[in-house]
């Protein structure tokens, strides 16, 4: 929590706790695995504003229902503030508003953040995947629909459907998208062993980590490909982005409602500046070699 007395850091809550905690506060960040819906709505109850990096599709459809609740009172519920969905909404939102007309964005992801993340990604690789294709959800088969995908810093991998929540995001952001897709890169192993329980604990935190959106659309009555991406360390990206998404928050500089940030962000371009201020290094790739965008 963000508020007069700077951070305060809650682990194991209780109703009675995070009530406690709650005064004063000027933002939520809800970053714990599962169980975000019932403390958001209790922020709310206290007028405070909801940062959420969960990528649990459950989850965000959850808070999501918190839209009309949080419109009432003014205030923002962040769902999918991290790498992807977060970052990744970002980048195409960006993308959006870039061209002039976009019709598909596609998002892949490379790593995991901390232990949370890889169990979320090993889930992820077996659940049924909910896509939107020609205007309409169509259902997937996880670990299916294979592409290879570069992404910044020189890395590519082998990249797979997920049971992600930046579809659902991101349609809801621009309803006249054709087709959105979410991907992660993924061994032979990874898939075959995401029935199984995890054969080993995950790392403390992953290393190597990108994220790539494409978006297809059109400029000047031409039919363009636009190509963003970020690389890093993800529990950095993430823990980056809704940093610096949790202090507009407080600060009221988000949309009122409950939705992803290309929904709540009215200025992406600005906030994708201020991330690269903060380290994150924004690339466009340009034929074989990609340049910074900012």
């Amino acid at each position: 929590m963000l508020g007069g007395a700077g951070v305060v850091r809650l682990e194991k809550l209780s109703d009675a706790r995070f009530a406690h905690a709650l005064e004063g506060a000027g933002v939520v960040v809800l970053a714990v695995p599962g169980g975000g819906y019932p403390l958001a709505r209790l922020s709310l109850a206290r007028h405070v504003p909801v940062v959420s990096v969960s990528d649990d599709p459950g989850e965000v459809r959850a808070l999501l229902e918190l839209d009309a609740d949080a419109k009432d009172q003014g205030l923002a519920v962040a769902a999918g503030a991290g790498s992807a969905p977060g970052l990744s909404c970002l980048l195409a939102a960006w993308a959006v508003g870039a061209l002039d007309e976009v019709s598909e964005v596609h998002v892949a992801t490379l790593g995991t953040g901390g232990p949370a993340c890889a169990r979320r990604r090993h889930a992820a690789l077996r659940e049924a995947v909910e896509e939107w294709r020609d205007g309409s959800w169509a259902r997937r088969v996880a670990s299916s629909g294979r592409e290879l995908v570069w992404f910044p810093g020189h890395a590519e991998g082998d990249c797979y459907r997920v049971n992600r929540p930046d579809p659902l995001l991101l349609v809801r952001a621009f309803p006249t998208l054709r087709s959105v897709t979410t991907r992660a890169a993924a061994s032979r192993r990874d898939r075959m062993t995401s029935w199984l329980p995890m054969l080993r604990p995950p790392h403390p935190e992953g290393t190597v980590g990108a994220v790539r959106v494409e978006a297809r659309g059109r400029r000047g009555g031409m039919a363009e490909s636009m190509l963003l991406g970020a690389g890093g360390r993800p529990a950095l990206l993430a823990g980056t982005v809704a940093s610096a998404v949790a202090v507009r928050a407080a600060n009221r500089q988000l949309r009122p409602g409950a939705g992803g940030l290309a929904s709540l962000v009215a200025s992406p371009g600005e906030l994708l500046a201020e991330l690269s201020e903060r380290g994150v290094r924004i690339m466009r790739f340009e034929g074989a070699s990609p340049t910074p965008a900012w």
